[in-house]
């Protein structure tokens, strides 16, 4: 995996770029600002960006504007976002133009490299992943008049997963069930939020905007 990094920590991104390069990634440029990502995207056609939210000269969402505007001109690319805080409407920003390989993470998840390159292996291959602590403060947020308050607590479990990018196996798993349970679980998830199989929607995602409150 060819990765570009965004960050204007200079101490954050050199760790990254080893973190990455002991994981087997390789890092083909390391940018401090937005305009710079934009450009490193454009000359080195990465298979994955690696974003902080918060980028100079305001510090707010400079690095998501970037990401976007890089995968303007780059359709399809990947972007992993980082954050240090929980920033639900970045998070909702970012997968509302469509989820396919994208994802959004605290910081904090570097920590548990394991975790952190499998989150990045997954959003390069095309998946979503999203961080725990969003699922959880959006799900607290929900009113009772939500489609969410039509699931029941496993259809819940299974969605938040989803969201975090899981697949059916690795849900199956973590849930301790069967994967035809969790088939029919998405089943009821997907009759439940009104979305009818058609050949132009991918349902997964749409359930998954559906949890974030598109």
């Amino acid at each position: 995996m060819r990765v570009v990094i965004a960050e204007d920590s200079v101490l954050l991104r050199e760790g990254l770029v080893r973190l990455l390069a002991d994981g087997g990634i390789e890092t083909v440029a390391v940018v401090g600002d937005g305009p710079g990502l934009v450009r490193a995207v454009h000359d080195q056609r990465p298979d994955l960006a690696l974003v902080d939210v918060r980028m100079p000269p305001t510090h707010t969402d400079e690095g998501l504007r970037a990401a976007l505007e890089a995968r303007a001109g780059q359709p399809g690319l990947p972007i992993l976002v980082l954050s240090q805080y929980v920033e639900e409407s970045y998070a909702t920003e970012l997968l509302s133009g469509g989820s396919a390989a994208m994802g959004y993470l605290l910081k904090e998840r570097v920590a548990d490299v394991a975790d952190f390159l499998d989150a990045m292996r997954r959003v390069a291959a095309g998946g979503t992943v999203i961080d725990p602590e969003v699922v959880v403060q959006l799900l607290s947020r929900r009113t009772r008049e939500d489609p969410l308050h039509l699931l029941t607590a496993r259809e819940r479990d299974v969605l938040a997963l989803m969201a975090e990018g899981r697949s059916n196996t690795a849900i199956a798993a973590r849930l301790g069930v069967s994967e035809g349970a969790v088939e029919k679980h998405i089943s009821g998830i997907f009759t439940k939020f009104g979305l009818e199989p058609a050949a132009d929607d991918h349902r997964r995602v749409l359930a998954v905007l559906t949890f974030l409150g598109r």
